[in-house]
């Protein structure tokens, strides 16, 4: 196959016409096919059904320390989850909050809190500093776009490469501007493009000088241990580095277990500084009792250490290889070539990134809707659902069976292509 840029108008149309009747073929096939969000499929979730037999009605449901975990109490989580998460994350047990199902929830929690409270250190609240801002590095995350969007914040584009957000943006931005508070992360295996936080970019985090006192780092490390390749790089300790430079308080520090074990039913964490606890437990002790301490001590039964979530994730990465396997063969045999799309090749978590020709994402969101395939909106990994390129499409391959997953893929390709000479006729 050869670029579709080289060719004449004739040939194009010709293309076209051979493209439309492929297209027209599977659209008449009726297909019902979702590709949409990065959720685990029925046998990654069937590898923790295990762990609902840990706690029984014979048991008397006490934690480390005789809690009873059937009661109130434990705000900040059972021991043995405060460890592990530790553990996991080379933190502080003193600064490992556990919570309920969701780090979404916490995510929005702890902008509220800002909003009507401030964080610590901070001259006042952000809701009554007037326009506040956050950086977003792009393409990224629509969940924490629409938190910020909720709050009524302001949203600044910041590029990503390979090695994560264009830090030489991001330190001019903080420094000269006061009205910046926080900035979004994934920053291992990032939704949606995949990218390692290299260790530099890291290091520049910890060293970041604000012009804001009440700045604050959202670091969502959601996919800490989803790795595919046995290569995969390893992603360097926030926490340590910015304890080293002093800057520790600047950092929150959420991730859950909710593609560890079940979405519906995964345990939630914060960490943070000691100080960043005090004041952040001043208005979460108010709003909660405890989260749901029968699950915690069912995780932690069931994971027991970080070497067994780790082994655990090993045995759903078996799962996913294949998938992401698909993606990369289907995209280079239908794709490869022409010049009209490139995409990502994560190591790790849940998606890939495709970019198509600019001007041609929405396009292909709709073909694919119209033939039965539901993917991520065009425009979802930017804020406010504006991508200027018109360029971006996620592509989560998790959660459909593989021979769905092929079934959308071919549509996907077939709708790209014809996208791509669409425009490529009307320019």
């Amino acid at each position: 196959m050869h670029s579709y840029k080289m060719m004449t108008q004739d040939e194009l149309r010709t293309l076209q016409r051979e493209l439309q009747a492929q297209y027209d073929d599977l659209k008449r096939m009726g297909l019902k096919l979702d590709m949409s969000r990065g959720k685990p499929a029925a046998d990654q979730l069937a590898l923790s059904m295990p762990m609902l037999d840990l706690v029984t009605s014979r048991d008397i449901c006490l934690s480390e320390g005789g809690v009873d975990c059937r009661n109130y109490g434990e705000l900040l989580g059972i021991p043995e989850m405060r460890k592990l998460f530790a553990e996991l994350f080379g933190v502080r047990p003193e600064e490992v909050m556990v919570g309920s199902t969701s780090s979404l929830t916490l995510m929005f929690d702890a902008v509220a809190r800002a909003m009507k409270n401030g964080v610590y250190g901070g001259s006042k609240p952000w809701g009554e500093q007037g326009t506040i801002k956050f950086l977003c590095p792009v393409p990224g995350y629509d969940r924490h776009f629409a938190i910020t969007q909720h709050f009524g914040i302001e949203m600044v584009n910041i590029p990503m490469d390979d090695n994560g957000p264009d830090m030489d943006l991001v330190e001019e931005l903080v420094a000269s501007d006061a009205s910046i508070k926080g900035i979004w992360c994934v920053p291992r295996f990032s939704n949606p493009e995949g990218t390692v936080y290299s260790d530099e970019v890291v290091c520049r985090f910890a060293r970041l000088q604000p012009k804001a006192d009440d700045f604050r780092i959202f670091w969502d490390n959601a996919y800490f241990v989803h790795t595919l390749a046995d290569d995969a790089p390893e992603l360097l300790n926030l926490m340590a580095e910015a304890e080293k430079a002093g800057t520790q308080d600047r950092v929150f520090l959420f991730s859950s277990t909710s593609k560890v074990t079940f979405p519906g039913g995964g345990i939630s964490v914060l960490i943070m500084s000691e100080a960043n606890m005090e004041h952040e437990l001043k208005a979460i002790t108010i709003q909660s009792m405890g989260g749901d301490k029968v699950n915690q001590l069912r995780h932690a039964r069931f994971l027991k250490n970080a070497e067994g979530v780790r082994a655990h994730m090993a045995r759903q990465a078996d799962k996913l290889r294949p998938k992401f396997a698909l993606v990369e063969e289907m995209l280079e045999r239908e794709l490869g070539g022409l010049d009209i799309a490139w995409w990502t090749h994560p190591k790790g978590g849940y998606f890939v990134g495709f970019h198509a020709m600019p001007g041609c994402a929405k396009r292909i969101y709709q073909l694919c809707k119209e033939a039965g395939v539901a993917l991520t909106p065009a425009g979802a990994t930017y804020p406010y659902g504006n991508d200027p390129e018109d360029s971006h499409i996620r592509l989560a391959p998790t959660y459909p069976p593989i021979d769905e997953l092929r079934g959308a893929l071919e549509v996907l390709c077939v709708c790209t292509r014809l996208a791509a000479v669409e425009k490529l006729l009307a320019d």
